[in-house]
């Protein structure tokens, strides 16, 4: 039996090598955060009182994988059957820096009640800062009496928000919306 040349074995080696690194573990690239980045933020946002956060993030996490952005920021909502949210907060990217950001939209269900929440926003697939300026619909339930946690999935074509909310108030019911993100802040929830 003869040795295979030098050159089929390098070559086998090398497929080898690349079997090997494309079943890796997935890192963060540079414009993502990690989930300790994210719960880290939360922590500081929300107080390490929200010990539910590391679970919610972590299913975040599971089922979108690393954001590229979150959102920092509180938010006003009521709603008797149709409801309206109003918001504020900052979007935090490792590529584009800090950038202020306002939302609104409308409400329509079996939804009833009002709350203050404060928001963390994980933000997906971000290709630059104007692409978060627009509507992003989602379906939306809420239970809670004097305080909640919970989290939201919304998305807009490619980019996905995950809306990540601990309030106080009294809420019950579910509700279909969408919210829109703008520069600047408006009254118009359309």
């Amino acid at each position: 039996m003869t040795k295979p040349p030098k050159f089929a074995r390098l070559i086998g080696i090398f497929f080898i090598l690349f079997a090997l690194v494309g079943h890796a573990p997935a890192r963060a690239q540079s414009d993502q955060y990690t989930m300790l980045e994210i719960v880290d933020a939360g922590h500081g946002f929300f107080g390490s009182t929200t010990g539910g956060l590391a679970k919610v993030v972590e299913k975040a996490f599971q089922k979108y994988g690393l954001p590229n952005g979150y959102i920092l920021g509180q938010e006003g909502a009521g709603a008797f059957i149709a409801g309206a949210t109003y918001g504020e907060g900052d979007l935090y990217t490792k590529n584009a820096g800090q950038h202020n950001v306002y939302w609104q939209g409308p409400s329509l269900g079996i939804d009833y009640g009002g709350a203050g929440s404060r928001v963390m926003m994980l933000v997906y697939n971000l290709p630059e800062v104007g692409s978060l300026y627009k509507r992003y619909g989602g379906v939306s339930g809420q239970a809670y009496i004097v305080a909640g946690f919970g989290m939201t999935v919304m998305e807009s074509r490619d980019v996905l928000l995950v809306p990540i909310r601990t309030g106080v108030g009294a809420r019950l019911g579910v509700n279909v919306g969408y919210l829109k993100l703008t520069r600047k802040p408006t009254w118009n929830p359309f």
